[in-house]
C-alpha cells in the first residue's frame, strides 16, 4: 500500500459496481487529481450472469472473472476487507488477508459491496447447501454433479445411487432456473459416457415459494419456461418451500420427501451484513439509503449503488409509483456505476450531481444450450422471444456486457469452440483438496513401537 497526500477515493468492493465506478473515475480524473483505492477480499470481479454457463462447462471459469489489478493499473488494489468506517475522522479499518488490521484515511467513499445469498434458518442447509454467488461455487457445483454420476455408476447400493442422482434446486428466479437448465444439460450429455447411468435415472427438482418462476420476464414467458423445464423431466414445485435437509434428507412444505446429495440454494440475495457496522442510513431490508444522485442520504462525500443500495426509480415515480426502487440486477448496476463515477468527480470538483434515471430494457435468460426466454423493451413495445432466438439474445447481451475486450474475446471463443467440440465432462473434485495425495505420501510413518502396541491391543481385544 502506498501513501499519498492527494485526496483518496476509497471504493469498498471490487464487484460490478466497484470495478466500473473505479474505471469511470480514473477515466474522468485529471492526472494527479486523486488516488483511487479499491478494497475487496478477492483480487478479481466475477461476472455473475455467466456462473450457470461456467458450471455447465460452456465457458472456462477463468474467463468469467476479471483481474482488478490488470483492469485498474492506475488504482491501488488492496486484497482485504473493510471492517469499520469512522465517518467523523474519515478513516476506514482494513483487515488484509494476512497481518494486522490498519487504518486508511479517505476523502470520498464509494460503497459497492454487493449482496450475499439470502438464507433462512433451515435445518441442514448450512451443511448441505451449495450457493451460486461466486465462481468457486460454480466450479464446485460442476465437479460435485459429475462426481455424483461417478458414484452412481460405480455402486451397487441402490439407496446410495438414488441419492446421488437426485438434484434439488431451491429458487426459481434467474439464478435458479438458469442453473438447473444448464446443469440438466450437463448431466444429460455426461450420461452418454456412463454404462450404468441414464438421464431417466436422474431426478431434477426445482422448488420456489412463489407461484411462478422467472418473474423478471413476465408471467407468460415464465409459464413457458416452467413448461419447457418440465418437458425435460424437471419437477417444478411452486408455492412451496424447503423445511429441512438434514444429511441430505429434503423435506418440502408440500409433503414431498427425497434424499439428495445435491442441494443448490439460489433463493434470492440480501445486502452484505457488514453494512450495518459502517454507520450508514439503511433501508428496511438493510440496503444503503441513497438519493437519486446515488449519494448516501445525509452525506456529500459518500455514494452507493448496485445490490447493496436502495436507489429510487426516477421513471417509476414519475409514472405514479411513489415507492418505486431500482431492482438489483446487472443492467442497473452497470449504468449506476457510470453515473456514480461521474458524480464522484463532480462532487470532488464542487459541481452539481446528476440523477440516475434508466428505463427497463427487458430481461434475458438462458435455460441450457439453444434454449431460453427473453423480453426486450423498445419504447412502449415489448418483444417476447423464446427458444433459440431468446438464447441468442441472452448470449449476445451478456457477451457484450462482459467487462473488457479481452474477456469478451475469450468468452466468444469458448462459445465458438463449443459449436465444433464436445462438452468436457471431467470432474476435477481433487482441486478442492490438492495437497491431500502428497500429504498422504509425505507424512511420517507410524513408529514401529506404536505398531507393535496396536497389534498387542488388537490381540487382547480379540481374546
Amino acid at each position: 500500500m502506498s501513501t499519498t497526500e492527494r485526496p483518496r477515493i476509497l471504493v469498498v468492493g471490487g464487484g460490478y459496481v466497484g470495478l466500473y465506478a473505479a474505471r469511470r473515475i480514473l477515466k474522468k480524473m485529471r492526472y494527479g487529481e486523486a488516488t483511487v483505492t479499491v478494497v475487496d477480499p478477492r483480487s478479481y470481479m466475477t461476472y455473475q450472469p455467466f456462473l450457470p454457463e461456467a458450471a455447465a462447462g460452456n465457458i472456462s471459469p477463468r474467463h468469467v472473472v476479471v483481474p482488478l489489478r490488470r483492469v485498474l493499473p492506475k488504482a491501488e488494489v488492496l486484497t482485504g476487507r473493510v471492517t469499520t468506517i469512522d465517518q467523523d475522522r474519515k478513516v476506514a479499518t482494513i483487515a488484509p488477508l494476512v497481518g494486522e488490521a490498519y487504518e486508511l484515511p479517505f476523502d470520498y467513499l464509494v460503497i459497492a459491496m454487493g449482496a450475499i445469498s439470502r438464507t433462512f434458518p433451515i435445518p441442514g442447509l448450512a451443511e448441505q447447501g451449495i450457493g451460486m454467488k461466486g465462481i468457486e461455487e460454480a466450479i464446485g457445483l460442476r465437479n460435485h454433479v459429475l462426481e455424483q454420476l461417478d458414484k452412481a455408476d460405480s455402486t451397487t447400493d441402490e439407496e446410495v445411487r438414488r441419492k446421488a442422482l437426485t438434484f434439488v434446486f431451491v429458487g426459481g428466479g434467474f439464478a435458479g432456473a438458469e442453473t438447473i437448465g444448464e446443469v440438466e444439460d450437463l448431466a444429460r450429455d455426461a450420461a452418454k459416457y456412463y454404462n450404468n447411468v441414464t438421464r431417466e435415472d436422474m431426478r431434477f427438482i426445482l422448488v420456489d415459494a412463489a407461484d411462478k418462476i422467472l418473474p423478471e420476464v413476465g408471467p407468460k414467458l415464465g409459464e413457458y419456461g416452467k413448461k419447457h423445464l418440465e418437458s425435460r423431466g424437471v419437477e417444478v414445485y411452486l408455492s412451496t418451500s424447503m423445511d429441512s435437509c438434514v444429511d441430505g434428507h429434503v423435506v418440502l412444505k408440500n409433503g414431498l420427501e427425497v434424499d439428495s446429495s445435491t442441494i443448490v440454494w439460489t433463493a434470492g440475495v440480501k445486502p452484505n451484513p457488514a453494512l450495518s457496522r459502517f454507520g450508514l442510513p439503511l433501508g428496511p431490508r438493510g440496503h444503503v439509503d441513497t438519493a437519486a444522485t446515488l449519494q448516501v442520504q445525509g452525506t456529500d462525500y459518500i455514494w452507493a449503488a448496485g445490490d447493496n443500495a436502495q436507489v429510487p426509480d426516477v421513471i417509476g415515480r414519475k409514472n405514479g409509483n411513489p415507492n418505486a426502487w431500482c431492482p438489483p440486477n446487472a443492467q442497473h448496476a452497470l449504468r449506476q456505476a457510470k453515473v456514480l463515477g461521474d458524480n464522484v468527480i463532480s462532487g470532488m470538483r464542487g459541481f452539481r450531481q446528476k440523477e440516475y434515471s434508466h428505463a427497463n430494457k427487458g430481461a434475458v435468460a438462458g435455460l441450457g444450450l439453444h434454449k431460453g426466454v427473453a423480453m426486450i423493451v423498445m419504447g412502449k413495445m415489448k418483444i417476447k422471444l423464446k427458444g433459440r432466438l431468446a438464447w441468442y439474445a441472452h448470449r449476445g447481451y451478456h457477451g457484450m456486457a462482459m467487462p473488457t475486450f479481452n474477456r469478451k474475446i475469450r468468452v466468444f471463443a469458448d462459445w465458438t469452440l463449443g459449436m465444433f467440440l464436445k462438452r468436457e465432462v471431467v470432474s476435477l473434485g481433487a482441486m478442492e483438496t490438492p495437497r491431500e495425495e502428497f500429504y498422504e505420501a509425505a507424512k511420517p510413518a507410524p513408529a514401529p513401537a506404536a505398531k507393535a502396541e496396536e497389534s498387542e491391543s488388537a490381540k487382547a481385544k480379540a481374546s
